[in-house]
């Protein structure tokens, strides 16, 4: 896009008419005259996942307990169709996705079921610019097992504190390394790591290797089992528009189904011996082995009607637009703001850039303040990060045009120093 952009909004409102995915804008709750580009911490609500949520409701109404087996979506069954439409944005079979519990817990199993420190392989390598929850799930089963934080967790440190070398990520896969848990997507600089290049460095070292896909599941297309990951998990709140607190999800390649899980639960139970109420547990033979409790029901009803959605729209033409809409940001960024000390801290290539700009200022607590002012909704990392994370399904390429307007009056006119430089309770 970089080589043909223009500068106009008329030109904004061309790409707009020439967007095949247009149509989906009105499928969401947009309040008025307010630009919304926080879809990577919370999706906008849309009308089908409303429309399925409140399908759940009138079964629980209608069939009470029996709806677990009646009623328009079954719930005993919901978390394997879900998690089979879901395989489709993640590449993998059906059978290897599971909708269930939150991405923490579902990081807990995972490692409890895939960490087996023996002889000289007894760490787990990680990144220091990976979200924090990770950390302290890693921290969590490694004192679990007794054995020492500094001695057996490993960060592989950042050269810039932006992204990753993924050479330097490659030289840290020792002979002592057991497991590692590594990001899609940095969560602050967006930059989308070579998921496929990293899985075969580890397995060449006899590895176990596990992604955290919270920042690309439903904005990139990946391809898990082709590239032979091990497992995977994410929330489907932020580009899926599962809403607030949604149910999580997770990946088990293939060729580890049929091991029994790390963390038992009855929901685990392969579904013909569920009910038999036998003190004997028997593992489902697929990913759903690794649920715990009892499916929120309540919590995965918006993805019926959201993932509907999705299959519609194609996740590689959502992921065409997602990467449109992120270069006409940063094209406008430098052509607008050029004198006001921006920096643009995320890749600039298509295949290394996920779907948000890391949009880097001394003054970003304070610019942030100012847009949500401005009726423009981003989201603020600190100490100086304003991510901007424009969504395909509802976010237009006149919405960006207006952000870049708008962020410079803020700047010429200086309306950020009314602002104090504490952030908010929730960033």
């Amino acid at each position: 896009m970089s080589g043909s952009v223009q500068w106009t909004k008329d030109y904004a409102e061309d790409l707009d008419g020439r967007d095949p995915l247009r149509r989906y804008r009105m499928e969401f709750y947009l309040r008025p005259n307010t630009i919304y580009l926080d879809g990577n911490s919370l999706g906008l609500l849309s009308k089908r996942a409303e429309k399925s949520l409140l399908a759940c409701l009138e079964d629980w109404k209608e069939w009470g307990i029996d709806g677990w087996t009646h009623g328009r979506h079954p719930w005993f069954y919901l978390s394997e169709q879900l998690g089979e439409k879901l395989a489709l944005f993640i590449g993998a079979e059906p059978q290897e996705v599971i909708l269930t519990g939150s991405t923490t817990v579902n990081l807990h199993q995972l490692v409890s079921t895939f960490y087996k420190p023996e002889g000289k392989r007894t760490k787990i390598l990680a990144d220091a610019l990976t979200f924090p929850s990770d950390i302290y799930a890693l921290q969590s089963q490694l004192s679990l097992r007794g054995l020492s934080l500094e001695e057996h967790l490993m960060q592989v440190q950042s050269r810039d504190g932006r992204m990753l070398a993924e050479d330097d990520l490659v030289a840290a896969m020792s002979e002592e390394v057991a497991l590692i848990i590594l990001p899609t997507v940095l969560y602050r600089s967006g930059q989308l790591l070579d998921i496929e290049k990293l899985t075969t460095e580890a397995h060449k070292r006899g590895i176990l290797i596990g992604f955290d896909a919270c920042h690309s599941v439903g904005a990139v297309a990946h391809e898990f089992s082709k590239w032979n990951v091990d497992f995977a998990f994410w929330c489907n709140y932020k580009y899926l528009n599962g809403g607030p607190g949604c149910v999580a999800g997770l990946y088990v390649n293939r060729k580890h189904l049929g091991n029994r899980p790390g963390l038992a639960g009855w929901f685990g139970s392969k579904k013909e011996k569920q009910f038999d109420m036998e003190f004997l547990f028997h593992p489902a033979d697929s990913a759903g082995a690794y649920q715990i409790g009892t499916p929120h029901i309540l919590s995965l009803a918006p993805l019926i009607g959201s993932l509907d959605m999705f299959m519609e729209a194609g996740i590689e033409n959502i992921r065409k637009k997602s990467l449109q809409l992120t270069q006409y940001l940063m094209d406008l960024i430098h052509h607008e703001l050029g004198e006001y000390s921006f920096t643009i801290g995320n890749p600039l290539e298509d295949h290394c850039r996920g779907g948000h700009v890391c949009l880097e200022h001394d003054e970003a607590v304070r610019i942030t303040k100012a847009l949500k002012v401005n009726r423009v909704i981003p989201d603020f990392r600190s100490p100086n990060i304003i991510r901007l994370a424009p969504v395909a399904l509802y976010n237009s390429y006149s919405d960006i045009w207006q952000v870049v307007q708008i962020l410079k009056t803020i700047m010429v006119e200086k309306q950020y120093e009314k602002f104090s430089k504490d952030r908010d309770v929730v960033a």
